[in-house]
């Protein structure tokens, strides 16, 4: 042991692809990394990663400058033999351009082939689909299934009327198939790249199934996002960056760096303890790093101990991972969080896959619940308990995504862990003002209506919720004024373990839309949010499949024309000079063209009438 201590841009698909390849890459530069898995996945084997691309057309407007090549590269170098991984598209139809298999030299050069079919849009969205034959391949440990979308389920109506086979279709998805897939040790992680996307779709597909879910507004965003899923598949130990330094202790075996930086920075430089400078182009000839515009990835074999420094630009995501005979370990941290309920924590660390039980008086863990933005919500230090550290982290009181953050100090000895996680509300609430009443659900999987009894708070007057299923209740409410916004406050008692204890839920707010706000908060969770965007009463019904079907067979002649048109103007002005007069004066030509202004005219008309309803980030509950 004392040995051992001593501004928002338009990009496309290809760039969550390219990220995500990098992070797998920069994660299986550490061997160690796909040790020890959670308590609920399979013990042998690693994890599968089957990553699942939107194509359809709609993407093709988040399109930014093409970055999957240097990624493929760096998959096809790094990616060590004996990890399985494999990439489906989907639009109307689901395609599987990158067979999942062991990675080998067949495999690696199938890769090198796959940018150009992320770019083979389609019309329609079938998530449903693509999700079922991604996890259908058998795997010999945990299937990852990331899952990056900006639309909703939108299904050809060839299929049946729209939108009742949406709708059913998202049902089948959150109802029978996630849980399903839980069963069989498939976690989905979502990703929705744009504020189009069914963000309660992808919320509630990660919470049944121990997924992350986030969405992806810049390319910066898209970082975070694809780094939170990856150190999720594959945990690692880390050391802190403090301004640019970070300590390296004498067991360490080597270290990898994710760096990440502006596009188009001043190049980083590593330096070492003795003073050497290592750059992208001078470096010695063990170290291999990796230069992309948004980050550079390093790994330094057999690191001299001491105090390493970083000069340059350094993005706040930015790590250092290592590899040393002293590993950090912890009990499973759930993907998920509910306000109101603390988080258990239980960690120990291990010498050569050994806990260690012997040599802990000068070690101190300790456990933080950071926001996006890096403020701490909950912290707290462990106590030592026959050679494990654990506590209770307070709970959590916002929504949204967060990082657990895990640290150890000792003497000559520092590590952290780095975990991220969705918090959500344990009740979600949504206001039905049509029908007078709050609808309540339960999020926490272990709330139902037999232990936990719900309350209301309005203008001092107190309103029981009555129970309408095992897990929903729904609470009548007095005749409101609509311009008046006010807040609703929520109380749960809740029994459990023979206990009984009372719990104040974030406040809902009544009509957000009148004209004085009283206050703010949405807290209607993934269960009752698909809800209210299958539901919403402002949604016009779809126009007729047939109306769709001859509009869209009209717009694509339309696309060409500007083709056409080229080609005769290329082919000289004299021809359209001679088809000008020939064509100019007929009555039938102008009436064709006057039709033809008419359908267009009808068909961006249809295409309004079935552009989902905009989604909104919820925001945060007061507390």
């Amino acid at each position: 042991m004392a040995s051992g201590m001593a501004e928002r841009e338009r990009w496309r698909p290809g760039v969550g692809l390219c990220l995500l390849v990098a992070f797998l890459a920069w994660g299986m530069m550490v061997p160690s990394l796909a040790q020890q898995p959670v308590a609920q996945q399979p013990m042998e084997g690693r994890p599968d990663v089957r990553v699942i691309i939107d194509v359809s057309g709609s993407m093709k407007d988040n399109d930014p400058d093409q970055l999957s090549a240097s990624a493929l590269e760096l998959l096809v170098s790094l990616l060590p033999g004996g990890v399985s991984a494999g990439v489906w598209t989907f639009g109307e139809r689901v395609e599987n351009p990158l067979p999942l298999g062991e990675v080998n030299a067949a495999w690696r050069e199938r890769a090198l082939a796959l940018p150009p079919e992320l770019v083979n849009y389609q019309q329609f969205t079938d998530i449903e689909s693509a999700i079922r034959e991604a996890a259908a391949p058998e795997a010999n440990g945990w299937r990852h299934l990331v899952l990056l979308t900006d639309g909703m389920i939108d299904l050809p109506s060839s299929r049946g009327a729209k939108p009742a086979i949406d709708m059913a279709s998202r049902e089948a998805l959150v109802g029978e198939l996630a849980s399903s897939l839980a069963n069989q040790g498939v976690a989905v992680h979502g990703i929705a790249f744009s504020d189009q996307a069914d963000l309660s779709l992808v919320e509630r597909l990660s919470q049944i199934t121990g997924g992350l879910s986030s969405t992806a507004e810049n390319p910066e965003s898209l970082l975070g996002a694809f780094l939170d899923i990856v150190e999720r598949i594959f945990p690692d130990d880390q050391v802190p960056i403090e301004e640019g330094r970070f300590v390296i202790d004498p067991g360490v075996e080597s270290f990898s760096a994710l760096l990440f930086h502006e596009p188009g920075g001043e190049p980083l430089r590593l330096v070492a303890p003795d003073g050497s400078i290592y750059l992208a182009e001078d470096r010695p000839e063990n170290v291999r790093w990796q230069v992309e515009p948004r980050f550079d990835l390093i790994r330094v074999p057999d690191p001299d101990p001491g105090e390493w420094r970083l000069e340059g630009v350094l993005g706040e995501d930015s790590r250092v991972s290592v590899i040393s005979p002293l590993t950090l370990r912890t009990r499973h941290l759930p993907a998920t969080l509910y306000l109101g309920f603390p988080v258990p924590v239980e960690v120990w660390i291990e010498e050569e896959g050994e806990l260690l039980a012997e040599g802990l008086e000068h070690l101190s863990i300790s456990v933080e619940l950071r926001d996006m933005q890096g403020d701490i919500q909950a912290s707290l230090q462990l106590a030592k308990d026959n050679g494990r550290f654990v506590g209770e982290l307070p709970a959590p009181a916002l929504t949204g995504n967060a990082r657990l953050v895990i640290r150890a100090e000792g003497e000559g000895f520092h590590r952290q862990r780095i975990q991220a996680v969705n918090v959500l509300p344990a009740i979600g609430a949504l206001h039905d003002p049509d029908a007078g009443r709050v609808v309540l659900a339960a999020e926490h999987p272990h709330l139902d209506t037999s232990n936990t009894e719900l309350w209301g708070e309005l203008a001092g007057e107190v309103i029981p919720a009555e129970a309408i299923s095992s897990r929903r209740w729904h609470l009548p409410l007095p005749e409101l004024d609509a311009s008046v916004s006010q807040p609703l406050m929520l109380n749960a008692r809740i029994r459990r373990d023979g206990e009984t204890r009372e719990v104040r839920l974030p406040r809902l707010i009544l009509n957000p839309e009148g004209d004085t706000h009283l206050g703010l908060a949405n807290m209607s969770g993934p269960t009752l949010g698909g809800e209210r965007l299958q539901d919403a009463p402002e949604r016009e019904e779809a126009p007729p499949p047939a109306m769709i079907e001859a509009a869209d067979r009209f717009m694509a002649m339309v696309n060409a024309i500007p083709r056409r048109a080229m080609e005769l103007w290329e082919e000289g002005r004299p021809g359209l000079t001679r088809l000008a007069q020939k064509y100019g004066r007929d009555p039938f030509v102008w009436a064709i063209s006057a039709f033809c202004l008419l359908l267009v005219v009808v068909w961006l008309f249809i295409r309004r009438l079935r552009r989902p309803p905009r989604i909104t980030r919820r925001e945060e509950p007061h507390v």
